[in-house]
């Protein structure tokens, strides 16, 4: 079940980025970034009331000739209106209303989303005059807020929380949801063409719930599958690297939804940083993977050309080296039926379970090859595991103490626990709990 998705959006200079900060790194609420390659500070996850959801940082809506300042309000507000649940406007209390915020708040309440009116840097307990300008919005009662002394922030996070939509449980079960996530112009549309094919039976094209996506069911082969279109990636052309952040937020919400993701890579360009981001999302999403290198019609081939682009790739996406590559051309159709296979066994692998005496009859083989890890003649003991869940799997470790659980001995077990049981194509959860013996 995908997160709520919550959209920061204003102009420059109202204390969007110190208002996102505050939320996802401090103690209202109880999430950080994910550090390392995966994200960057526009996404986070954060968790109010215990309700976790997606917040995103818009960034500023840029001012320059008055043809560019609708432009670059259409780009923003059509990035908080095709993924957010909850759009929070946030103006300026000190600078009082502008005519940009009445264009921003006109374009917004045509999005049909809840959208939170915030008035920032409200530094003191009175409110000035001019707060009470922004009722002519027409955005409904404004939050009085100070982001930078964080005050108020409680009160609007209690109103966030409570416009999420209701938690309608998406079909589940017999059909598998697909992904297909990539850079622009990587061939995504070719293969989304390519999958649906003509033999295809197309059920119906459905408005995706709350992401405004399209997912189109279709069936092949007796098997029922979802795709979910992430069409909404922008193009390069005539676009500022700030369209790149956003197609990672459109990803996002794609891939968060799916059982299983076709991650796709330019043969010819390899894997680049907008790939790898897009990979460390689906990885802590906890989907299944398969790795699509696509325009392999366009490669020169020598010998060994496939195993030496397998390995540059695993060797990028270093954390993601459990996910299968296949090599396609969208175009001619080579290898597109091999994609139906993997997503079949990549979405079986991410649902595996495995009893508990099995796992326990790993663990000790496991710790008599490798002593557990000792410090200052304390040795980390193992009582038992135990797989909690699937998609993904979920492992959790009963021990004496999590600090002597080194992260190197938990690579160790999870391996241990592929190299036995496969689990190819997901990512593995392990979650160490202390116990007493």
């Amino acid at each position: 079940m995908s997160k709520p998705i919550v959209a920061v959006v204003g102009r420059p200079n109202v204390g969007k980025s110190t208002f996102f900060n505050k939320i996802v790194g401090k103690r209202v609420s109880i999430v950080e970034d994910t550090p390392g390659v995966t994200r960057d500070r526009i996404y986070a996850e954060a968790e109010w009331r215990g309700v976790n959801f997606a917040l995103i940082d818009t960034g500023g809506i840029e001012l320059g000739s008055s043809d560019a300042i609708l432009e670059k309000m259409r780009e923003q507000a059509q990035v908080a209106m095709d993924t957010a649940d909850v759009i929070l406007f946030l103006v300026d209390g000190k600078e009082g209303l502008t005519s940009q915020d009445r264009e921003v708040a006109g374009m917004l309440m045509k999005t049909g989303r809840k959208v939170i009116l915030i008035v920032n840097k409200i530094d003191s307990g009175r409110l000035p005059s001019a707060f009470y300008d922004f009722y002519e919005l027409g955005l409904g009662e404004p939050c009085a807020v100070s982001a930078a002394n964080m005050l108020g922030l409680g009160d609007v996070l209690d109103e966030v929380v409570q416009s999420f939509p209701e938690n309608s449980e998406e079909e589940s079960g017999e059909a598998v949801k697909i992904a297909v996530a990539g850079k622009p112009n990587v061939g995504k549309s070719s293969l989304v063409n390519c999958l649906l094919g003509e033999e295809r039976v197309i059920v119906s094209a459905v408005a995706g719930t709350t992401r405004d996506s399209i997912d189109t069911p279709f069936e092949k082969d007796g098997e029922k599958y979802v795709l979910i279109d992430t069409a909404g990636v922008r193009r390069r052309s005539k676009v500022t690297g700030d369209i790149e952040k956003y197609s990672v937020i459109r990803a996002i919400a794609a891939i968060e939804r799916s059982d299983v993701c076709l991650l796709m890579l330019d043969a010819q360009d390899g894997v680049t940083e907008q790939d790898k981001k897009i990979a460390g999302i689906a990885h802590e999403a906890g989907v299944g993977v398969v790795v699509v290198v696509n325009k392999w019609d366009l490669v020169e081939k020598e010998t060994n050309t496939m195993e030496k682009m397998r390995s540059d790739v695993l060797r990028d996406l270093s954390y993601m080296t459990y996910a299968p590559v296949v090599f396609i051309s969208a175009l001619t159709g080579q290898r597109v039926e091999r994609i139906f296979e993997l997503i079949n066994y990549v979405d079986n692998q991410s649902a595996m379970r495995i009893t508990t005496g099995m796992l326990n009859s790993l663990l000790a083989d496991a710790t008599a090859r490798v002593q557990p890890p000792t410090d200052k003649g304390k040795r980390l003991k193992i009582y038992y595991i135990t797989q909690a869940s699937v998609r993904p799997p979920t492992f959790v470790c009963f021990c004496n103490n999590a600090e002597l659980f080194h992260f190197s001995y938990v690579r160790y077990l999870e391996n241990r626990i592929r190299s036995v049981y496969g689990l190819e194509g997901t990512p593995v959860r392990m979650i160490i709990r202390e116990r007493e013996g």
